[in-house]
């Protein structure tokens, strides 16, 4: 390995660390805790184990970075990666790998730098698409609340619709003493 020195070890180490913290399945994963309660620990300890990997096999075609990869995701966070970024994250992974064997430093800063700006960027779109998800919301909110005209027999009245009277009014009423703490409702059988 004609790179091995300890800045271009830490470049290719901070550089796995960013492709697999800018890996969007493995942060679902992480977020929505598939590994258990540890699932960050093992996010963390997966960049020291893709790392070690590198660099006890010197060789790897992408396949294998691949099936490395699949294999630790299914294993460690449950989770079957199937949206296409497995191929992406090893390439870049394979990339990082052969600048580090060159000891491109400014390659490997350069891949670093561009895989932590994309990752940004993905997170602001993020929270973005967030705010219009809670605004989407407020619309349905301000829906509910709106007027509505209705017709009956023909005829338009404005304000809200009269409920439907229940058909046996003793069948659906419901007591008191039915309604439990956290908004839960006792059902009983009729008589």
């Amino acid at each position: 390995m004609a790179g091995g020195g300890e800045d271009s070890r830490a470049l290719f180490r901070a550089g796995v660390r960013a492709a697999l913290q800018g890996w969007p399945a493995l942060q679902i994963a992480v977020e929505n805790g598939f590994g258990g309660i540890h699932s960050q620990e093992k996010a963390e300890w997966l960049g020291g184990a893709v790392e070690e990997y590198f660099l006890r096999n010197a060789d790897l075609e992408l396949d294998e970075v691949e099936d490395f990869l699949g294999e630790l995701m299914t294993n460690e966070f449950d989770t079957v990666v199937e949206d296409g970024s497995l191929p992406q994250v090893s390439q870049q992974l394979q990339t990082m790998f052969h600048h580090f064997q060159r000891g491109d430093e400014a390659a490997l800063r350069e891949m670093a730098s561009h895989i932590a700006q994309r990752m940004h960027r993905v997170r602001a779109t993020m929270v973005t698409t967030a705010r219009e998800a809670d605004e989407d919301e407020d619309d349905v909110d301000s829906m509910e609340e709106m007027e509505v005209t209705a017709m009956n027999d023909g005829t338009a009245t404005d304000g809200v619709c009269p409920q439907p009277e229940p058909s046996n009014p003793d069948s659906q009423t419901i007591k008191e003493e039915d309604i439990v703490e956290d908004g839960w409702t006792i059902v009983r059988r009729k008589k």
